[in-house]
């Protein structure tokens, strides 16, 4: 049975800085692969109805997972609501994933669910994919800009 997933991170930048490192496909190729693997996006077409295509390379053994998806719903520096879904063959169905961003006294309370991962999948591995994706989306948001 395929099943859901829900993180929580109250991040140091603004609702703007992160919804932006959603749909930038330089910025997720920054954060968005786990820790070990690369990213390439292959386009991101960011409006409802839009698609994207990127795929993760595991650094080591150069094998590679791809996925494409399409926007559901970008309400700009609110909310993402999208679909995953794995082009092996062993990864099937639709993953929807909703990003809410709200905008705090310290930055951005952001908040993931993930649902429909296949079971497949172990359960802690997502965990700790999410957990080096978000660290490193932390790292690459809450980085300012030098004054000039």
């Amino acid at each position: 049975m395929p099943y859901t997933l829900n993180f929580h991170r109250v991040l140091k930048a603004p609702p703007s800085r992160v919804y932006k490192a959603f749909l930038d496909p330089a910025a997720l190729c920054k954060w968005i692969a786990p820790a070990g693997y690369t990213c390439t996006v292959h386009h991101l077409d960011a409006k409802a109805g839009g698609t994207f295509k990127m795929s993760f390379t595991e650094f080591d053994s150069g094998g590679s997972n791809s996925f494409g998806g399409k926007y559901i719903e970008l309400i700009p520096n609110e909310k993402l609501h999208y679909t995953d879904v794995f082009d092996d063959p062993n990864l099937k169905g639709d993953i929807t994933v909703t990003v809410v961003l709200k905008k705090v006294s310290c930055g951005t309370d952001m908040s993931i669910t993930q649902a429909g991962v296949p079971d497949i999948i172990p359960e802690e591995m997502c965990h700790l994919g999410w957990q080096d994706s978000l660290k490193q989306l932390a790292q690459f948001v809450e980085v300012a800009a030098p004054a000039t």
